[in-house]
């Protein structure tokens, strides 16, 4: 197997209106560190994953809806809880959809909050 990963950051902010986050609860600012790791079994004809370029230029585009976003009023977000692993997955779907055309290449996302808690989301049908 064979992985290209590359990465990002974006700044959000939201709430998670439950007593289970504790003081997260009220409205605060977030710094992710995203990591977008791109997967196949074999090489492509170019002897690639996929093109670093287009790799960073996918996650850009995945990652600018979210950019300084107030995720409460996100309408992707709206009815459901924006956690970190939330958001993961609304990364890794926005990369499933642009490479809809290329079903073999796996796609999983790392956001990391602190140095000390990262999660990880890795989209089912790119497993």
């Amino acid at each position: 197997m064979f992985g290209l990963t590359v990465n990002d950051h974006v700044m959000i902010a939201h709430s998670l209106p439950d007593e289970f986050f504790g003081p997260a609860q009220g409205v605060h600012g977030a710094t992710l560190e995203v990591s977008a790791t791109f997967t196949r079994p074999s090489l492509d004809e170019h002897s690639v994953v996929l093109d670093i370029g287009e790799a960073m230029t996918l996650l850009d585009a995945a990652l600018t809806p979210l950019r300084y976003a107030n995720l409460d009023e996100h309408p992707d977000f709206t009815g459901k809880l924006s956690t970190t692993e939330a958001v993961a997955e609304y990364i890794g779907q926005r990369l499933a959809g642009s490479l809809a055309d290329r079903p073999e290449i796996g796609i999983s996302i790392e956001l990391r909050e602190n140095p000390r808690a990262a999660i990880t989301y890795t989209v089912p049908e790119r497993a």
